[in-house]
């Protein structure tokens, strides 16, 4: 017999109270998060945590083929006294540190060109940006020729204005290869700072604007004082994004120099892309110390940039 209790209509509270309950996703049942999340997480597990967590493990035996000694800390001991480890991460630093001020400060200028209107605006915005779409070997291949001692274009330039001596072997020089790849790097990702930082300045309170533009503020005023400022979070961030894409900077050198000449482009990743698969070493150990250590740098590097860099004040608008 049918209990009447069951078939009695719900009071509104109560269906409300159940409607809420099924439209919150907060509140989704183990099976649905299951669902959606499981396979994101069985693919983040496979190719990022599993290869990080056994470069770790490794880093403490000697790997030769199937054969498997356990070493401890003795290829960290070596590593200390690696020579060409330490002129890798002073190449690594000196591209991590100042080549994000070319990166963003490049994207900010043509940021400006493009807002203040300069001829041809919308070609010019398509012609910065496509770099950005190229691949690294298009890129690097590209500034082989543009570089090349003989026939390349600025060498070219540099002997039709007169300035033959100062024409060189960009790629060629030790003195020359680290920052003639700095440009190379600048030159593929200006137009992704570009577009973020236009979309910014577009963002920015018209009624500042105008207001800087009432008192007579000139353009490298309204620069410096209102517009800087105002766009400092997002500098910030580009900065660091740049920071992290140049500390594990592998594509480019390889293709341009392979690290040299005389390991003057040598960075962090080369090094350990060169002792795993390049020198015949046959020890998978000591690289996977490498690259735990440089890990471990490259996180510190961000914790510290992120807390020194942060603005204190917030800027509301």
């Amino acid at each position: 017999m049918t209990d009447l209790a069951t078939l009695k209509p719900k009071s509104r509270e109560e269906a409300q109270a159940s409607s809420s309950v099924l439209a919150d996703p907060r509140r989704a049942t183990r099976l649905v998060l299951a669902i959606f999340l499981g396979p994101g997480l069985i693919v983040y597990a496979a190719l990022t945590a599993y290869p990080a967590f056994r470069t770790i493990f490794d880093s403490f035996f000697h790997i030769e083929g199937m054969e498997t000694t356990f070493v401890g800390l003795a290829n960290y001991v070596e590593l200390m006294g690696d020579e060409t480890f330490w002129i890798a991460v002073r190449n690594t630093f000196i591209w991590s540190f100042i080549a994000p001020v070319l990166d963003v400060a490049t994207g900010l200028l043509l940021a400006l060109a493009l807002y203040a209107g300069v001829p041809f605006a919308r070609f010019l915005r398509v012609a910065w940006f496509t770099p950005v779409l190229l691949s690294y070997v298009v890129v690097a291949i590209l500034w082989m020729w543009i570089y090349n001692y003989d026939w390349g274009v600025v060498n070219v330039m540099l002997r039709a204005v007169g300035l033959g001596d100062l024409a060189a072997s960009w790629l060629g020089d030790p003195n020359l290869a680290l920052g003639a790849l700095i440009v190379t790097h600048a030159w593929k990702w200006a137009g992704f700072n570009m577009v973020v930082c236009l979309a910014a300045i577009h963002s920015l309170p018209r009624e500042v604007l105008e207001a800087s533009e009432l008192d007579n503020c000139g353009w490298g005023a309204k620069l410096r004082y209102v517009i800087i400022p105002m766009l400092r979070p997002t500098l910030l961030s580009l900065y660091i994004l740049a920071f992290i894409g140049k500390m594990k900077i592998f594509d480019l050198v390889w293709i341009m120099t392979q690290g040299g000449p005389l390991w003057a482009t040598e960075t962090v990743s080369t090094y350990v892309y060169k002792r795993a698969f390049n020198w015949n070493t046959f020890d998978l150990g000591y690289p996977s110390a490498i690259a735990t250590v440089w890990f471990l740098v490259v996180c510190a590097s961000v914790l510290i940039l992120n807390r020194v860099l942060a603005s204190k004040d917030r800027l509301e608008y």
